[in-house]
């Protein structure tokens, strides 16, 4: 898919934001103790997990130009 370089870069911002959510949520599961914060907490590594999925494969589907080299 033909994706302007804006959009292919914002989603490629999006996914490292994502991911750095979702380690963060991993970390916090084992340190909390409230199991109702434990319960969001799976909930929110449930949806993170699909999100980055769903972001993979758009990126997975960006068509980049190769740029020749000019020496």
């Amino acid at each position: 898919m033909n994706y302007a370089l804006h959009e292919t870069h914002d989603l490629a911002e999006i996914a490292t934001f994502k991911t750095v959510c979702l380690t963060k949520s991993k970390t916090m599961q084992l340190l909390v103790s409230d199991d109702r914060l434990k319960q969001i907490i799976e909930q929110d590594i449930l949806v993170s997990s699909r999100q980055l999925q769903e972001l993979d494969a758009l990126l997975s589907q960006v068509d980049m130009p190769v740029q020749e080299m000019r020496t």
